[in-house]
């Protein structure tokens, strides 16, 4: 992981898709750097909010927006003048989104930021492969890390990965998104850093489990190394680099989400740990959880590289059905000791 020159000049007309709580924090720190944003969302209630009362009151209340960010329902004129992409659509929808931005901008090769943590379902690809099939000319990078909306858009430290194979594009993104109180860190490994978003959501999961349940600190802890262990597993037999899987983007991320009910994909955990399917939380919510969504294609994909999840693997049963939280918990507490670092645990 790098820090960058200072050397590189920023994006100057940012368009951030996505109008939830991630997005809208992420379009406020470019916009408060100086950078001509508009935050293109199809909510009209969220886009009529930030541009009437400048604040998102359904996904990010209480938190002021800078005058100079816009919001427009209008994909097309948002893309006019963009010269770089900040993706903040949930995973399972990024393809035809990404397809829709392909259309209408002819085909142009954009710097897209990819800030979506998951695993698409159907395909098992992960989004570099998804905007690789959808918008071939584009520049991917991946920004990930410990970071929670509300945190960033008051100014908090935060510190997160920027992941991007072209080191231009990268070293420009970094100019883009750094801020006295957001720092970015450069890798060219964009396997580990996309893969450690979109198991650590999984895993946060569990831990909401592991808490509503009851089951102790102790236990949540345990899980979260016995977790970062699986994560390790994949990461190794998918060629992502150590030294991303134990920074930010990988045991940064788990120990963020996996310790706050801030998180969504935590507090989804919780309540299955109380009593609740995963099936009735999720039809009650207006945010995104990832992780649900990505259990399923990552024992997939897990499974065709030989690798063994069994935490994640409990988690993909619990909510998609298959297992109750008592059978879950005592399946995983039933298999046989191993040395620590066994490559089956």
């Amino acid at each position: 992981m790098s820090e960058t020159t200072g050397k590189s000049s920023p994006y100057q007309t940012i368009l951030v898709a996505g109008g939830g709580s991630w997005g809208t924090a992420l379009a406020s720190l470019t916009a408060r750097a100086g950078m001509a944003t508009t935050l293109w969302a199809r909510n009209d209630q969220v886009v009529s909010a930030i541009n009437g009362s400048r604040e998102n009151s359904i996904y990010l209340p209480g938190i002021k927006l800078p005058e100079t960010l816009g919001a427009t329902t209008d994909l097309a004129a948002a893309l006019e003048n963009a010269d770089a992409v900040i993706f903040v659509i949930p995973a399972q929808y990024a393809r035809d989104n990404l397809a829709e931005m392909r259309r209408l901008t002819g085909g142009k090769t954009l710097p897209v930021a990819l800030c979506c943590k998951g695993i698409e379902r159907g395909t098992g690809a992960l989004m570099t492969e998804v905007i690789a099939d959808a918008w071939p000319e584009a520049i991917p990078a991946i920004l990930s890390g410990p970071s929670f909306a509300a945190d960033v858009a008051r100014g908090l430290p935060t510190a997160v990965t920027l992941a991007c194979a072209d080191k231009s594009s990268g070293e420009r993104w970094a100019q883009t998104i750094k801020a006295p109180h957001f720092r970015p860190y450069l890798t060219a490994d964009m396997i580990g850093a996309e893969l450690g978003g979109a198991v650590k959501n999984v895993l946060a999961i569990a831990c909401g489990v592991v808490e509503g349940k009851g089951l102790g600190e102790s236990a949540r802890a345990a899980l979260i190394a016995r977790g970062f262990a699986e994560f390790q597993r994949l990461g190794v037999a998918l060629g992502a680099e150590a030294q991303t899987m134990a920074g930010l983007s990988g045991l940064g991320d788990l120990i963020l989400t996996c310790s706050s009910r801030q998180s969504r994909n935590m507090s989804l955990g919780y309540e299955i740990g109380e009593g609740r399917t995963a099936k009735e939380i999720i039809a009650e919510r207006q945010t995104v959880s990832e992780g649900a969504a990505s259990a399923g294609p990552l024992m997939k994909l897990a499974g065709a590289a030989g690798v063994d999840m069994p935490i994640c693997a409990a988690v993909a049963d619990l909510v998609d059905g298959r297992t109750g939280v008592d059978q879950a918990i005592l399946g995983l507490l039933a298999r046989p000791l191993r040395n620590e670092g066994s490559p089956a645990e």
